[in-house]
Order: structure tokens, then C-alpha cells, then sequence
């Protein structure tokens, strides 16, 4: 029976998915996760004491630091990533397809017993603003401090993505593990019919922040086909002008032309008091 620490919540659905999750992959701890600032910080400093986060010169650089991820897991790895639907056809025509049964068998093998040892973190998570009725909840299982760490950044997580929630059954089921790493045991499998996310045998960012390419883009593609919407690979950013007026920046740009980079920009001296959100 694992130790289990944090606030659990009152929602029956989601109780009874995370034991079974525990039942399966057989945690030592299984940790609640509420969002909260001094959770932040007392998981930092256990990533910095176990070594998954190195601080950075934190005069120059405060609050930054250095994660890395295995030699053999750099990248997000698309020839291991499936959309597992019942229909071949309903994966589209640019995805991989693997049969439901024939992917909860193989992963739940590898899933098995692979937290033994380790600490299972419980990540509730919305995507969008709280009370929105174009939000979605999630609640992401992973036995990584980095995953935690990092999904509070790009999500809203913990109690608010709860309340947002309430006694619904209305949630994506994200559940990732590191396993052992090996990539010859390396899947990332979606299933619309379930809205259901199971990642296995990778650290790295794009393959475990389930939030990301998998939800916001995949389950969310076969979401919003269904619901009448569109998913689309997009950033949105604030620019703040010195007297503090914003101009929001839509950009539906693909894979590798500087999304991230416009994101991130420090605007130069010659620009001063201008602010990138």
C-alpha cells in the first residue's frame, strides 16, 4: 500500500483513476499536488537535492536552473507516437495507428511495477481560465519532480483545476512513467474514445508534459472535431509597451520557426521598458 500524502479531492472519478493507476504501476508515495508556491519550492529543492535539477548562477539567473534529460531521450520521438483509435481511419491520415487492446496491453506490461521506489504525483491541471466553458481539465500521473515541476508553469494546476472540475467525469486521463528509459520500450499513445493519454519509457519535455502536443494538439484535434472546434499548433503573447499597454500576438506558426524563441525574446537596451509575456 503506498504512502499517500498532499490533499486528496472529494471527486469519486478521479479517486478511483488514480488507484487504479497506483495498483498498476506500484509507487512507494503517491503525492497530491495543490499548486501552491511552498510546494514549488520544496519540490525544487528536492529535484536539486535527488540531481534532476542543477541551479544555475542564480545572482545572473534567479529561480533558473538546468534539467537534463538521458543521452537516448532528447526529442520528442513521433515514430513511438500513436493515436490508438477503434477505427484505423479515425487517426488521420498523418498520425501512427496502433489498436486500442493491442497498446493498453503492451504499455500496461511496461507500466507495471515501474514506480516501485518512486514517488506518484498526482498533477490536476486546467488548460484555460478558471469557469471558462472552453477549458479542459486534466490530471496527469507521473513519477517525474520535472514533469511537476514544469506542468505548474504552463497550466493552471492543483486545487483550481479541481474546483474547476467539481464531481465531473469530464477529464483527460494522462498517465506517464519513465520506466527504464529504453527506448525499445518508448510509446506515447493516445485514445480519443477514452480521452485517455498514456506515456512510457521517456523524460524528455515534449514526450512527457502531457499537456502539451498530446492534449493541446492531439486528443484536442479528435475533441474538436466532434464539438464543432479547431486545435490548432499556435502561441499567444503579450508585448507591454512602456507606458504598460499590451498587444496580444496570435500565431498559428508550425514546428520550428521561432515560436518559442518569440516567446522567451529579452528585448535589447535600445528598447528599454518594453516587456514580453
Amino acid at each position: 500500500m503506498s504512502n499517500i500524502s498532499g490533499t486528496v479531492p472529494t471527486n469519486g472519478f478521479v479517486q478511483k483513476w488514480v488507484k487504479e493507476v497506483a495498483a498498476m504501476c506500484q509507487p512507494d508515495d503517491v503525492y497530491w499536488c495543490d499548486g501552491s508556491e511552498d510546494e514549488r519550492e520544496r519540490l525544487t529543492q528536492a529535484a536539486v537535492q535527488c540531481g534532476d535539477l542543477i541551479p544555475l548562477n542564480q545572482q545572473a539567473l534567479p529561480g533558473c536552473y538546468l534539467h537534463r534529460s538521458a543521452l537516448n531521450d532528447v526529442a520528442r520521438t513521433e515514430n513511438l507516437t500513436f493515436v490508438c483509435s477503434e477505427d484505423k481511419e479515425d487517426a488521420g491520415p498523418n498520425n501512427n495507428w496502433m489498436a486500442p487492446a493491442e497498446s493498453y496491453d503492451k504499455l500496461s506490461k511496461i507500466f507495471a511495477g515501474s514506480m516501485r521506489g518512486r514517488t506518484l504525483y498526482v498533477i490536476p491541471f486546467l488548460m484555460g481560465p478558471q469557469g471558462s466553458p472552453f477549458s479542459k481539465v486534466g490530471i496527469q500521473v507521473t513519477d517525474s519532480v520535472y514533469v511537476v515541476l514544469n506542468m505548474r508553469i504552463m497550466t493552471r494546476m492543483g486545487k483550481i483545476a479541481l474546483d474547476h472540475l467539481g464531481d465531473s467525469d469530464d477529464f483527460t486521463r494522462c498517465l506517464h512513467g519513465k520506466a527504464d528509459l529504453d527506448i525499445e520500450r518508448r510509446f506515447i499513445c493516445h485514445y480519443p474514445q477514452d480521452n485517455t493519454i498514456w506515456s512510457v519509457g521517456s523524460g524528455y519535455g515534449g514526450n512527457a508534459l502531457l499537456a502539451k502536443k498530446c492534449l493541446a494538439l492531439r486528443i484536442a484535434s479528435k475533441l474538436g472535431h466532434k464539438d464543432g472546434w479547431l486545435a490548432e499548433h499556435m502561441l499567444i503573447v503579450g508585448v507591454e509597451s512602456p507606458d504598460g499597454e499590451i498587444h496580444y500576438i496570435c500565431g498559428a506558426f508550425p514546428s520550428a520557426c521561432g515560436k518559442t524563441n518569440l516567446a522567451m525574446l529579452v528585448p535589447p537596451a535600445t528598447m528599454k521598458g518594453w516587456k514580453i509575456h
